[in-house]
C-alpha cells in the first residue's frame, strides 16, 4: 500500500508540474542595452522586455557583457518548475547561453536570490529549450542572467509555476558539490583585497536539502593568484557560521581559485598529507560550485581562512591590553612570507627571513607585542634547538617534499602560544604548483635532492634555516626519519594516495565539466604549467603517476627501508639462523649480525617473516 500511495503522489507531482501554465508578469532586468548600429547605450532597442515579446526575431542585449539580466515580477510568490529559453538569432547565440544562470527571489534588488537552474548545452536558434525546475521555495521575481562577457543576448525566455511561497524542503545544487552563491550590495563586484563588499552568503548542500544564508561581505584574496582571471574570494559572515562539515564556528572563510590547478584537487590532496603525516591542525577544505551575483564563476575550494581559533591555530587570541608580563608572550600567528613587503605589518628578522605578523593583526598590534614577536622570532632563528618544535616543522617538511611544492618555502605559518617559549611551524598552505604542476621543477622525481634545495622558492634565507635543521642537525635527521616511518606504517603507501585521487576525481566530475566550460583552458598554458595535457582525464593522471613514484623517491633520500612491524616483541635469541636482514625501529637498514649492533628493539626480516626484537 505504502508503494502505491508514494507511486500516485509522485504521478500527482509530475501532473502538477505539466499543467502549471506558462507565467507572466512585469518584465525586469538591466536598464540598459546596446544599439548594435551605434554600438551606443539605448533604452529603446533590444530592451529586456523583448526577451518576454513571444517574438523569436527579436531579442534582449545589454550594453554591459558581464553581469546582466532579464526577468519577471510576478506580483507574489510562484513555486517555479520549469523554465524555457531561445538564444539569440546569430552565429554566436547557440553558444551565447551556455552557463547562463535562471534564479528565484523575493527581494527586488535579488540579494536573497537563489539559483533554480544553469544551462550547460547549447541552444538551437528558432527553437525553445526546456528544462524541469526542483526547487520548493516560492519566488516573486524570476530572471535569466546571462554568461560572462555574453551581453545576456537572449531572444525569449519562459518560467511555468504554481501560485505559493512553498518551503526550502528541496533547493537547487548546480552539481553534487554544494554551491556557493554570493549577492553583493548594488551588484558591485569584488576589485581589491582592501575593500569588503556587502554581500549575503548563500550555502545550499546535502543535495538541496541544507541551506546557510547570512549577511556577511566579500573581498579578493590571494597574491600572485588574484592575477588570474577566475579570481580567488575571502567571505565574512557577520556572525560565526559552522559551514558544512568544517570543524571550526567562525567568519572568515577563503574561495580558493584553482586556476592553475587543472585537477582541481591539489590542495585538497595535499590536505590529505597533512592529516596522514600527523599535523596538528590540517586547514577544512571542500570543492564547490561559486556563483556571484547570479553568474557562474567555477570549481573552488571553501577552506578555512588561517587564524587563530579552536578548531583552527588553537592558540590564545591577544588584545591591545596584553602588553606586559605572561599576557605578552602571545598567542602570535606569523608568516615567514616573500610578500611580506606588501603588508602593513612585518619585518626583517635578523638572517634575512621576511616575516609578516598576521595576529595581532595591523589594526589591534600595540609597540609592545611587535617588539616582543620580533625580538623572539630572531632568538628562534638563531637557536632552532632551544626555540622552535621540530617535530612540527619536520612534519610540515615531508607534506612539502611529498607533494613536491615548488612554493613551501615561500610562505610558511608559524605561531607561538602564550606562555610558551617554542615556536610551531603550520598549518601547510597553498599547493597549485605541488604534484608536478610547475615548469621550474618538472619532473619534480627527477631532482636529485629535496625540492627546496634544487629549485624550490625559498623567501630570504629560508633555504639556510631549513639546512640547519634537515641537513645538518643529526638529531632532527633520525627523528624525519621516525616520522616518516610512522606515517608509512599506518597506511601512507602509492595505493592509498592514488585511491584517494580516484575518488577526488570521481566527485569532481559534474563540476570539471561546467568549470572548464567557463574556462576553456585545458589546451593553453596557464600560470607555470609543464604541459598541455588537454584533457581533465590526463590532467589527473600526471597527480597519480607523480604520487605512484614519490614514495619511493622519498623512501630513498632518507635512506629509509619500509619494513613492516609485527606486533609481538621476541627476545634476540631467537634469531639463530642467517640470512637475516636487520633493522632499527626507524626503517633504517642495520646489517645481518645481531651481535655487533647496540642493545635495543630491532626488526629482522627473512623472506616473508618478520619478527620484532630485543636484544639485550
Amino acid at each position: 500500500m505504502r508503494k502505491l500511495f508514494l507511486a500516485s503522489l509522485c504521478l500527482m507531482q509530475f501532473t502538477l508540474m505539466k499543467a502549471d501554465g506558462k507565467l507572466t508578469g512585469h518584465p525586469i532586468g538591466t536598464p540598459y542595452s546596446v544599439d548594435y548600429s551605434n554600438g551606443q547605450r539605448s533604452t529603446t532597442v533590444n530592451t529586456y522586455a523583448m526577451a518576454f515579446d513571444g517574438k523569436l526575431d527579436t531579442y534582449f542585449a545589454s550594453y554591459d557583457r558581464s553581469y546582466t539580466w532579464a526577468g519577471l515580477d510576478l506580483g507574489e510568490p510562484y513555486v517555479i518548475t520549469r523554465v524555457g529559453w531561445s538564444p539569440r538569432n546569430d552565429s554566436h547565440g547557440e553558444a551565447r547561453v551556455v552557463l547562463g544562470v535562471f534564479e528565484g527571489a523575493n527581494s527586488a534588488d535579488f540579494m536573497d536570490a537563489l539559483p533554480i537552474y544553469i544551462i550547460s548545452e547549447r541552444g538551437t536558434i528558432g527553437l525553445f529549450s526546456y528544462a524541469d525546475v526542483n526547487c520548493s521555495r516560492g519566488f516573486r521575481y524570476v530572471r535569466y542572467v546571462g554568461p560572462s562577457d555574453a551581453r545576456c543576448n537572449i531572444a525569449e525566455l519562459e518560467f511555468y509555476g504554481h501560485k505559493g511561497v512553498g518551503d526550502d524542503s528541496h533547493l537547487y545544487q548546480l552539481t553534487n558539490l554544494p554551491t556557493v552563491s554570493i549577492h553583493t550590495q548594488n551588484g558591485e563586484i569584488p576589485y581589491d583585497k582592501e575593500h569588503q563588499i556587502v554581500s549575503q552568503l548563500t550555502i545550499i548542500s546535502d543535495d538541496g536539502t541544507t541551506l546557510l544564508s547570512e549577511p556577511g561581505t566579500t573581498r579578493e584574496r590571494g597574491n600572485a593568484s588574484r592575477s588570474f582571471p577566475k579570481k580567488p574570494y575571502r567571505i565574512k559572515f557577520d556572525k560565526k557560521q559552522r559551514v558544512l562539515d568544517a570543524p571550526a564556528k567562525a567568519k572568515k572563510w577563503t574561495l580558493i581559485n584553482n586556476y592553475g590547478d587543472k585537477s582541481l584537487m591539489r590542495n585538497l590532496l595535499a590536505f590529505e598529507l597533512s592529516k596522514r603525516l600527523g599535523m596538528s591542525y590540517t586547514p577544512f577544505g571542500t570543492p564547490v560550485d561559486v556563483l556571484l551575483n547570479g553568474e557562474y564563476k567555477g570549481c573552488y575550494h571553501l577552506c578555512d581562512q588561517i587564524e587563530i581559533n579552536k578548531n583552527r591555530v588553537n592558540i590564545t587570541e591577544m588584545t591591545p591590553q596584553d602588553n606586559s608580563g605572561t599576557e605578552l608572550t602571545g598567542g602570535y600567528l606569523v608568516e615567514i612570507d616573500a610578500y611580506a613587503g606588501d603588508e602593513d605589518s612585518w619585518f626583517y628578522s635578523q638572517k634575512g627571513l621576511p616575516v609578516t605578523i598576521k595576529s595581532p593583526d595591523s589594526d589591534s598590534i600595540t609597540a609592545e607585542q611587535r617588539d616582543y614577536i620580533e625580538e623572539r622570532f630572531n632568538m628562534m632563528e638563531s637557536n632552532t634547538s632551544r626555540y622552535l618544535d621540530k617535530e612540527s616543522f619536520l612534519r610540515h617538511f615531508l607534506v612539502g617534499e611529498l607533494s613536491g611544492n615548488t612554493d613551501t618555502y615561500w610562505s610558511v605559518y608559524m605561531y607561538k602560544n602564550r606562555g610558551e617559549s617554542l615556536f610551531y611551524t603550520g598549518p601547510v598552505w597553498d599547493f597549485d604548483l605541488a604534484f608536478d604542476n610547475d615548469n621550474r621543477t618538472y619532473p619534480v622525481n627527477s631532482l636529485s635532492d629535496y625540492v627546496y634545495r634544487t629549485k624550490g622558492s625559498c623567501a630570504g634565507s629560508m633555504r639556510s634555516f631549513v639546512d640547519k635543521i634537515v641537513i645538518n642537525d643529526a638529531t632532527s635527521i633520525g627523528k624525519l626519519v621516525e616520522v616518516w616511518d610512522d606515517a608509512r606504517q599506518k597506511g601512507l603507501n602509492e595505493e592509498n594516495l592514488v585511491a584517494f585521487v580516484d575518488s577526488m576525481e570521481n566527485v569532481l566530475q559534474a563540476s570539471q565539466k561546467l568549470n572548464f566550460l567557463r574556462w576553456p583552458i585545458l589546451d593553453q598554458y596557464v600560470h607555470q604549467n609543464p604541459m598541455v595535457w588537454g584533457s581533465y582525464r590526463l590532467e589527473v593522471d600526471v597527480v597519480r603517476q607523480y604520487l605512484m613514484k614519490r614514495i619511493g623517491w622519498m623512501d630513498n633520500r632518507l635512506n629509509y627501508v619500509f619494513v613492516p612491524k609485527p606486533n609481538g616483541i621476541e627476545d634476540a635469541g631467537a634469531v639463530s639462523e642467517q640470512p637475516w636482514r636487520i633493522y632499527n625501529v626507524s626503517g633504517q637498514y642495520c646489517g645481518q649480525i645481531m651481535e655487533s649492533l647496540s642493545p635495543g628493539i630491532y626488526v629482522v626480516k627473512q623472506g616473508q617473516t618478520v619478527k620484532k626484537v630485543r636484544k639485550n
